[in-house]
């Protein structure tokens, strides 16, 4: 019988998978750094551009591969061979090809039963359909790391987000205020790529020595579209009409649904104002100088409270971020502004569902209504004698 293929991972093959390209291709550069030696790197290094276009693209890049795993090192000594952005075991026409999942089985098959010691092979791909046959003798057999971009759409992500822009911005020599650091995370999004960009050019505008304000950030920071139903809520918060008709109709023109802005954007700014305030009044929640005291006030709530605040992804915690920032806020409405404005949102979402009014007309009115102050009173004048 023939011998069975190796089944434990291999401590010369690695994968590098996920859909933050940047962590991807810098995880992959650091270990052909280590393995291959400057004065090697010439015949030390095989780089397979994987980019198919087609379908007889991706057979020509496969048999490439595999013809180099099983080419000895012309000169002697170590073989790096780097399969670099494959694109066809992505879910695909080119990938769902039952002649890419032939070819892409053979490799597998090469792999599983091992490299001599002086080949080493790397893979790198940011899209890759985990259902596949492949990937599965992937995960058996390669030393794998998956850098995926932060969910988004999870609790907490503001907070995984500033992890990565604290790191990347110690490489740069860089300091921000604690305000301008959470505009930049809301502003620049979640993307390690477009994170440094922006930093980039937050470093040539700002220079050195001096901490990062949020006007820097305004000034300089492109802004995402999660950024834009972000700063929506924003100028709910410091109840700022002009600015909040002006991102409304920005977002509206980019072609977001109306009832996704109200949902995205304004509902949960007014829940978390509203959720501060009553914090703050019933249970001592009051801002704090620093983010972290706010978070253990949250976390000294008795636990019924608790229970009815967002956790984190990773159910480690409260997701505290929309609250803190909503602390800062909340004076700028009175409780009772608050229930009317929540009210509000309610109407104006049974019209957008039920009624044949205009989407934009509909959210302006209730912008307009939640965010006109209240007149002042004018003073009695004093009688004349």
């Amino acid at each position: 019988m023939p011998a069975k293929p190796k089944a434990a991972a291999a401590d010369n093959i690695w994968a590098f998978i996920g859909t933050d390209d940047l962590k991807v291709k810098e995880a992959a550069q650091l270990l052909t750094k280590k393995l291959v030696s400057p004065d090697n790197a010439d015949f030390g290094l095989e780089v397979i551009e994987g980019a198919a276009d087609n379908i007889e693209h991706a057979l020509r890049l496969i048999r490439n591969t595999a013809e180099a795993l099983q080419t000895v090192p012309f000169f002697g000594g170590d073989k790096v061979v780097w399969l670099k952005g494959a694109t066809f075991l992505a879910d695909t026409v080119v990938g769902r090809s039952e002649r890419t999942l032939e070819a892409l089985e053979e490799l597998g098959t090469i792999l599983q039963h091992g490299l001599p010691p002086d080949i080493k092979f790397i893979l790198t791909a940011t899209d890759v359909d985990k259902r596949r046959g492949f990937f599965n003798t992937l995960k058996k057999v390669v030393q794998l790391e998956v850098h995926d971009v932060v969910d988004t759409s999870r609790p907490g992500w503001e907070e995984l987000v500033m992890e990565v822009v604290g790191e990347r911005a110690r490489e740069w020599k860089m300091e921000f205020e604690q305000e301008a650091l959470i505009l930049f995370v809301m502003l620049a999004g979640e993307h390690t790529r477009q994170i440094d960009n922006e930093l980039e050019k937050l470093d040539l505008f700002v220079g050195k020595g001096r901490a990062i304000t949020p006007d820097d950030v305004r000034q300089i920071v492109a802004q995402t579209r999660q950024g834009i139903v972000w700063e929506l809520g924003n100028a709910l918060g410091v109840r700022d009409l002009p600015r909040a008709l002006n991102v409304l109709r920005l977002l509206l023109e980019q072609g977001e649904s109306a009832i996704g802005v109200l949902l995205a954007a304004i509902v949960p700014r007014l829940r978390s104002l509203s959720q501060a305030r009553e914090l703050a009044e019933n249970y001592g929640v009051k801002l704090t100088s620093s983010y972290a005291q706010y978070v253990k006030l949250l976390e000294r709530l008795p636990e019924e409270i608790l229970e009815s605040i967002p956790k984190k992804k990773d159910g480690s915690g409260v997701n505290a971020y929309p609250l803190y920032m909503a602390a800062q806020e909340m004076g700028n409405y009175s409780a009772a502004e608050l229930r009317a404005a929540l009210e509000e949102s309610l109407n104006a979402n049974r019209r957008l569902v039920t009624s044949g009014l205009d989407p934009d007309v509909i959210l302006n009115q209730l912008l307009i209504r939640i965010l006109t102050r209240p007149a002042r009173r004018l003073a009695p004048k004093a009688a004349h004698a």
